[in-house]
């Protein structure tokens, strides 16, 4: 389906699509190398598409119009260093930590802590430029180019990121710590971060990927994390936004399961103008295990959107999902998830549930629970439900001597918790609890 493009939008598109004839131009010979024909299909993928509208079922709550009637600058030079570094409030980190300064890597501000015989880290261009066999591998196999605008755009033009390879039979102990920042300072300001993800089978890893905006200029960011989660593999996948009222934030993480593996993913939205969440897991084995947990908080006019899909393949698989919003202020949120049970995929456990708090009669939640399945021999649900706090468990605490301002935080917190005690990083699960401590605080 083509989406009606308005002038603004047009603009955008064809500047886009000429940064990327400008790129092609000067690859010489590789321009004919596997990688590099994938691109020049994706970028036919986006002109074709072009940025979807409200017209678009997948994109019916979420409004894109603001976004393409900006310009923004995707090649930035930054000086951003470890001073500035020191001046944004962020969580102890060990572990693998690396740090992309609009969606560059920097290697100044990064350590890699575990052992190469475990585990291999390559920003995404040098992989490409040293090794790119590994992914030729990969690379476009899973998130979907073909039907996906900004998966397109990201395809053609990302030119960083991170590829992590986890070899087989490894537990890598310390945490792979991604932190993507980008730096609105002087200029509007977009990257395209790109990062494969491959485990080995009965593996273990823990990844997080961390967002954070610095500047009062608009900055867009538009991600694409492909995981390959190998036999017997275990996979703990985070991704923690916290981005500024003028942020466009658009990502989507393409997980590919195979038999008897483990994958656990919490999602939290702290901050940010325009947030599109999309997690796609697909199940391609017997004994799988998935578990999918999200919470958003917006506040003012913030815009937040999970787009899910489980898909069941194989029999003898689970799947388990909990969102959960808290929506303040004009703000809106969207939570639309999809769970595909196959005709082969017998003895499916599959459950998904979203609960929504409305604090205020200007915010909004749209939500959409799907369910489709082939299989006749499954356990599946969807639930969900929006409503405001209850008001008698206020009323016992008032009369228990705590202020009512007071008793309303509580229940939220307590509301969070399901989410939030989800997150096995403690630093990280820590510096998720004194966010949302501040967003509550400061509605108060």
């Amino acid at each position: 389906m083509s989406s009606i493009e308005n002038k603004d939008g047009a603009n955008l598109k064809a500047e886009l699509i000429a940064d990327f004839q400008t790129s092609q131009a000067v690859l010489n010979g590789k321009s004919a190398l596997p990688v590099h024909q994938l691109r020049s299909e994706a970028m036919k993928s986006f002109d074709k598409l072009g940025f979807p509208t409200i017209r678009h079922e997948e994109w019916k709550y979420s409004n894109v119009s603001n976004l393409v009637k900006q310009t923004f600058d995707f090649h930035t030079k930054t000086d951003f260093n470890q001073t500035d570094l020191e001046k944004i409030p962020l969580p102890h980190l060990t572990g693998n930590v690396l740090y992309f300064i609009n969606g560059v890597y920097n290697a100044e501000l990064s350590q890699i802590a575990t052992p190469e015989s475990k585990l291999q880290v390559l920003p995404f261009s040098v992989a490409l430029a040293q090794q790119p066999e590994l992914i030729e591998g990969y690379f476009g196999k899973y998130a979907n180019y073909e039907t996906d605008a900004f998966t397109a755009l990201n395809t053609a033009l990302s030119n960083d990121g991170v590829v992590v390879k986890v070899a087989d039979n490894k537990v890598v102990e310390e945490p792979i710590i991604l932190r993507f920042i980008a730096d609105a300072r002087t200029a509007n300001v977009g990257s395209q971060p790109r990062n494969l993800i491959v485990v080995g089978q009965n593996s273990q890893v823990k990844i997080a990927e961390a967002y954070r905006t610095v500047g009062d200029e608009a900055a867009f960011v538009n991600t694409v994390t492909e995981i390959i989660v190998g036999e017997s593999a275990m996979v703990d996948y985070y991704k923690v936004q916290n981005e500024s009222d003028k942020s466009y934030h658009i990502g989507t993480t393409q997980v590919y399961q195979k038999g008897r593996s483990y994958f656990y993913a919490a999602t939290a939205t702290l901050n940010g103008g325009f947030v599109r969440n999309n997690l796609n897991v697909v199940l391609d084995g017997e004994h799988i295990e998935s578990h999918l947990y999200g919470l958003y908080v917006p506040n003012g006019k913030q815009h937040v959107d999970n787009h899910t899909l489980v898909d069941h393949q194989k029999p003898n698989c689970e799947s388990n999902e909990l969102y959960k919003g808290i929506l303040m202020d004009k703000s809106t949120g969207v939570f639309n998830g999809k769970i595909f049970v196959r005709e082969d995929a017998q003895k499916t456990n599959a459950y998904q549930n979203c609960r929504n708090v409305v604090t205020s009669d200007e915010a909004t939640m749209n939500t959409k629970p799907q369910l489709e399945i082939w299989a006749d021999d499954v356990k599946c649900s969807h639930g969900t439900t929006t409503g405001q706090l209850n008001d008698e468990a206020i009323f016992y605490m008032q009369s228990r001597g705590i202020p009512k301002k007071e008793a309303i935080r509580l229940q939220l917190l307590a509301f969070a918790q399901d989410v939030v005690t989800q997150i096995k990083i403690d630093s990280i699960r820590e510096y998720i609890e004194e966010l949302i401590l501040e967003k509550l605080e400061a509605a108060r």
